[in-house]
Order: C-alpha cells, then sequence, then structure tokens
C-alpha cells in the first residue's frame, strides 16, 4: 500500500520542481548585457549640447576599446562627459598631476621650486622623461601626493603604489578637475603656478602633440599632456588631457582610452573626439 503525501507538500515539492527548473533555465540564457553608457552634454548655448552628443558618439561609434570624454568649456557653460567615473592605469597624463602636487607644496611651505626642480618638472612635462618623474615622485612621497589630491577634490584618483606612478587610478572627472584647477583662479594652486604649468604644457615637444590638440582652430593657445601604456590586460591605456584658450572659447578635452590593440589606434580614437568638439565650439 503506498502512502499518500499529505496534500501541501505535494504542492511544495511541485514549487521547488518548478523553481529548480526556472533556476535550470536562468542558468543556461545568456547574462543580458547592461546597455552601453552614452555621451551626456549639457550646455547654456542653444542646440550645441545636441550637436556635440550626436557628433562625439558618431565619432566613437566603430572604434573599439573602452573610451572616456569629458569636456567643459567656461564661456558656454558646455560639459560633456562619458564614463567620467571610469577607473584607467594613468600612464604619462599623471605627470600634470605631480607637477601640481609639487608646486602646492612649495606654496604651503612659501618657497619657489629649486633650479634642480625646475629642471625636473621641464623634462617631465615637455619630454615626459619617466626618470625625471620617478625623482619627483620619489622626493614628494604618497603623503603630499594625496595631500594635493584631496584639497583639488580628485578624490577618485588613487596613487600608484611601490613607485609606480603611471600605475595611477585615474578618471575624467578628476583629470577634468585638475585641469579647471589649473585655468582659473583657485586657493589651491597659485596664479604662477597655474601659468608655469600652463607655460610647460604648451611647450611639450612636437612629436607629442597629438591628442586632443587635433583639429584645433588657429589662433586658440594649446596645454597638452599625453600618456601612453602598453599592458597584458587591456592592450594599450593612450589618455590625452588638453586645455585650450582662444576665439571665444575657454575648454578643457580629457580622453581616456584602453582596450587599444595598438597605441596608433588609441591616438586615432581619440583625435576623431576632439576634431568634432574643437569644429562644434568654434562654430557656436
Amino acid at each position: 500500500m503506498t502512502s499518500r503525501r499529505p496534500r501541501r507538500t505535494r504542492l511544495l515539492a511541485a514549487a521547488l520542481g518548478a523553481g529548480l527548473l526556472i533556476s535550470a533555465v536562468a542558468a543556461a540564457s545568456p547574462a543580458v548585457a547592461a546597455p552601453a553608457p552614452t555621451v551626456s552634454c549639457t550646455s547654456a548655448k542653444a542646440g550645441l549640447a545636441a550637436k556635440l552628443k550626436k557628433d562625439i558618439t558618431a565619432a566613437l561609434a566603430n572604434r573599439k576599446g573602452t573610451v572616456a570624454v569629458g569636456l567643459y568649456d567656461r564661456t558656454t557653460r558646455t560639459t560633456c562627459t562619458l564614463r567620467s567615473t571610469t577607473a584607467y592605469d594613468s600612464a604619462s597624463v599623471v605627470k600634470v598631476t605631480v607637477l601640481a602636487a609639487l608646486l602646492w607644496d612649495a606654496k604651503k611651505h612659501n618657497r619657489y621650486l629649486t633650479t634642480r626642480e625646475t629642471s625636473l618638472a621641464t623634462a617631465m612635462i615637455t619630454k615626459s622623461d619617466n626618470t625625471a618623474t620617478s625623482t619627483l615622485w620619489r622626493q614628494l612621497g604618497l603623503t603630499k601626493i594625496k595631500g594635493f589630491l584631496s584639497a583639488a577634490g580628485m578624490t577618485q584618483t588613487k596613487p600608484g603604489a611601490d613607485g609606480y606612478w603611471g600605475l595611477t587610478r585615474i578618471t575624467v572627472a578628476d583629470e577634468q578637475k585638475l585641469l579647471k584647477l589649473v585655468t582659473a583662479r583657485n586657493t589651491v594652486l597659485s596664479d604662477n603656478s597655474r601659468a608655469y604649468i600652463l607655460k610647460l604644457m604648451g611647450q611639450v615637444v612636437s612629436s607629442q602633440r597629438w591628442g586632443t590638440p587635433y583639429g584645433v582652430p588657429s589662433g586658440v593657445s594649446v596645454a597638452v599632456k599625453n600618456g601612453w601604456l602598453q599592458r597584458a590586460t587591456y592592450g594599450w591605456r593612450v589618455h590625452s588631457v588638453g586645455a585650450f584658450k582662444g576665439r571665444g572659447h575657454d575648454y578643457m578635452i580629457t580622453v581616456l582610452t584602453h582596450g587599444n590593440s595598438t597605441m596608433n589606434y588609441g591616438v586615432t580614437t581619440i583625435q576623431g573626439v576632439a576634431k568634432v568638439v574643437h569644429k562644434d565650439l568654434a562654430a557656436s
């Protein structure tokens, strides 16, 4: 004689069976990918935000890799962002942060840079000299570097450990904060410090003036610092930060990329974005 289970037990067993079946089906189904982030723009100038969003999106349409973009124009109060909080290995764009930290610390101690520091800073920015950067990084130490980042509000920037300044983690949001500090009066950097940073970024050797300055109109001043680094993961990191002033505009662009097959591929991606930004602002 077969014993009958209570009805409640049978229903529970059926429900559990169904649940297991649903779980099995769900596990077999591919995960639905989150929608890719899109370019977001705002502007006080009628029609400019929509134009920039359309053109930056088109410039990136067929590009591989992961790209983050930041644009801010003081004149038209225009901002564009894409992946503004995604972290990237800094490569050499961190050198602007190193110089800013050096000047911030000197200001705190009410002193000018020494001849030696000036020589190291010039080589670090204009030629992207790594040895000079390592020397200044060691001189400052993580405490002072973190002190500057805190004063600058660059809360998303994480300095590289064990002297590996090129592995500092940076975001578009923080790089744009730094460029804003360099290009307008503030309490973190003195006017002389800001002018000095912009002067060196304006004297970068010609072979390293690619990236954000691409397509800049004549009569617009250029201050740039680029970075490039190949690693086993995410291929080439290729970055460019730039500040531009003239022709009725005062703006800064940051483009960070990784997952590039070659350095040149990353450069081309950045220049595609820069070209449309300069063109759209010049026409506004």
